[in-house]
């Protein structure tokens, strides 16, 4: 039986996958929605770039947050954030000018605390619940689950935005928020309670230093294990690298981002809806690294894995000020192809050596040092693609990207082993 198959028949991992993809296809038709939405009212590019910043700014606070994954148990937490996010997709149905656009901002921020929620939960939840020994295979059919929505899903939100209106995508999106949680209920999980975590009792595992800090309590002010978790991510070698390439490729994955209706509109001289067919392309390319991503992990050092992704990336973001549809469609697949392969080795890493006292802390603080550049670059590419043709723009974000690749790959020593276990599944992926 492969490791795939097992996982299939694995009831917990079956009806977890079941639950990315239903809650994958509404995510991705409302982040599509959005931006056209924005741009739609407003008649701005810079407001529809700020879109998806507004969901990847709590990526900010991700330490904090991320620790709520550790006070509590991890399948109630998944399924309130799910049945909580409900209520203000609702409220959406207010947006039909564009002096309210503000209440869709709100609402994409709230979106945005809530997944920075579960994505800890998760992590830490997987890590424990998954038979070791088909984790791998399980975060690649994660990957491949959640980006294969992108396939149909954009397509799906901006024809439902086209004929039925915002508001329709925001229902759909809730609808599959509450049939997620109520997979998530399904499962079948025994979790120890969060005091007990915090011990380093015997579900913990071994990882590098002595510094956990497990002994602390979560009394009212800073929980010292927070430090404790950033200082065991900065201080373990095969982690560090990799979270730094991965910080500085999603600095360009944001400045990429902001510019894709630029892309279509100025470049390509297409309506914005268009921007849903690049998506559903792009989505073609995270399938095909997520299928890829274990086996190659297997038999390559992490950080020439992670590079070559990066080098794709790269000529991908350059490639699209290209104007025209076949180079830009091309380009799409290639940014989709490249940018999880960073992002699976550095995620990957995290989730092999922390401990699983501080694993909720640490994956929301990977995130944060991932994430955090992309959110701040897409509110800075938002400001500059109002100043700067994306002709010039994505060139030089190709370049320091073809750069950045080389770096991570000229440090890897001689004789450099392929990774431990198989490949963690990272947030979804930006445009």
């Amino acid at each position: 039986m492969t490791n795939e198959g097992g996982v299939l028949r694995d009831r917990n991992a079956a009806l977890y996958l079941s639950g990315v993809v239903v809650s994958g296809f509404g995510t991705s038709a409302m982040w599509l929605a959005a931006g056209v939405w924005v741009k739609s009212l407003t008649g701005s590019d810079s407001l529809a770039a700020l879109t998806v910043f507004a969901m990847w700014a709590p990526v900010l606070a991700g330490p904090v947050l991320g620790a709520v994954a550790d006070r509590m148990r991890r399948r109630p937490l998944l399924i309130g954030c799910n049945l909580a996010m409900t209520v203000p997709l609702c409220a959406l149905l207010a947006v039909d000018t564009a002096d309210r656009v503000w209440i869709l901002f709100c609402v994409l921020f709230l979106y945005g605390v809530s997944g920075v929620i579960q994505d800890a939960a998760e992590t830490a939840l997987v890590a424990t619940v998954v038979d070791r020994r088909l984790l791998g295979a399980f975060n690649g059919l994660r990957l491949t689950a959640n980006e294969a929505m992108k396939l149909l899903a954009p397509l799906a939100g901006a024809a439902l935005y086209a004929h039925f209106g915002g508001p329709t995508v925001a229902l759909l999106d809730a609808a599959t928020f509450t049939l997620a949680a109520g997979l998530f209920a399904l499962m079948r999980v025994r979790e120890e309670h969060p005091t007990k975590r915090r011990g380093g009792g015997p579900g913990t595992g071994p990882g590098p230093g002595a510094d956990h800090g497990a002994d602390h309590g979560s009394g009212p002010g800073p929980d010292p294990r927070t430090a404790a978790s950033m200082r065991l991510l900065w201080r373990t070698p095969t982690v560090r690298p990799l979270l730094l390439a991965a910080s500085v490729t999603m600095l360009f994955a944001g400045l990429n981002g902001a510019a894709i209706y630029a892309v279509v509109d100025r470049g390509l001289g297409h309506s914005p809806t268009y921007v849903g067919v690049l998506y559903a392309v792009q989505g073609a390319g995270p399938v095909l690294a997520g299928l890829l991503a274990g086996p190659l992990l297997r038999r390559v050092p992490e950080r020439v894995f992670a590079g070559a992704g990066i080098g794709v990336f790269a000529l991908s973001v350059g490639a699209r000020a290209v104007p025209y549809d076949a180079v830009v469609l091309a380009s799409a697949v290639g940014v989709g192809l490249g940018l999880p392969c960073v992002l699976v080795a550095a995620l990957t890493a995290v989730q092999r050596e922390i401990p699983d006292a501080l694993l909720g802390r640490a994956s929301a603080t990977a995130n944060t040092l991932v994430y955090a550049p992309n959110a701040v670059a897409l509110a800075l590419g938002a400001a500059l693609i109002a100043a700067v043709e994306p002709a010039v723009l994505l060139p030089v974000t190709g370049a320091a990207g073809l750069l950045t690749a080389y770096v991570l790959v000229r440090t890897v020593r001689p004789g450099g082993g392929p990774a431990e276990g198989g490949p963690a599944a990272p947030r979804s992926l930006p445009s």
